[in-house]
């Protein structure tokens, strides 16, 4: 792959997105990739934005994606999609978790905005988070089923996702997030029966 493949995972503090991007990046790293992250999550604790760019190529120098050059964006909460919308491009895969998490500076969550980004993108896919947590006994997995779907777009071999993912998840919850990941990569098969 001498093209460079950019994913920017988005959402707030206590969603997992830098474990996420850890799973992200080492599974890029383990298929064989040169990898580049960056992430910022000093707002994290108080619930502010968290993100992260992922990386990856044959040769990657700069871990910053530049704007509108995102390939996959993985959103955990819809009014966090929105602020990163510079970074897409007309081909750029959306995911995002149906996931509302009020801001402290407003006072009514916004509405529409998943019909607003089923408006503007052709390519996107919207997950409901509690199919994930009935099937998995987890809400804390939706980032991994997300991971999952992504998985789809993506050249890597089972193999680099599996030891990325033991690797990377917190000791004892292998499982969960393995099975999370599944439902995630299942998405297309599930949509079908309504599911996701």
């Amino acid at each position: 792959m001498a093209k460079i493949t950019n994913i920017l995972m988005v959402g707030v503090g206590g969603q997992g997105i830098v474990l996420a991007s850890d799973i992200m990046a080492s599974a890029a790293l383990f298929a064989g990739y040169d990898v580049k992250k960056s992430e910022i999550h000093g707002m994290s604790q108080r619930g502010g934005s968290v993100f992260s760019h992922v990386r990856f190529g044959k040769k990657v120098f700069s871990p910053v994606i530049p704007e509108g050059k995102a390939d996959i964006v993985v959103s955990l909460e819809e009014m966090e999609t929105l602020r990163w919308l510079n970074y897409v491009h007309a081909g750029t895969k959306i995911i995002v978790a149906k996931t509302r998490i009020m801001p402290p500076n407003i006072e009514k969550y916004p509405e529409g905005i998943e019909q607003v980004l089923q408006k503007q993108f052709v390519d996107i896919k919207i997950v409901d988070p509690l199919h994930i947590q009935e099937k998995t006994g987890s809400a804390k997995v939706i980032n991994t089923a997300l991971l999952g779907l992504v998985s789809t777009f993506l050249d890597f071999n089972d193999e680099a996702w599996q030891r990325s993912l033991q690797a990377n998840v917190p000791e004892g919850t292998y499982e969960k997030n393995q099975k999370a990941f599944e439902i995630g990569k299942s998405y297309e098969t599930e949509m079908g029966r309504g599911n996701l």
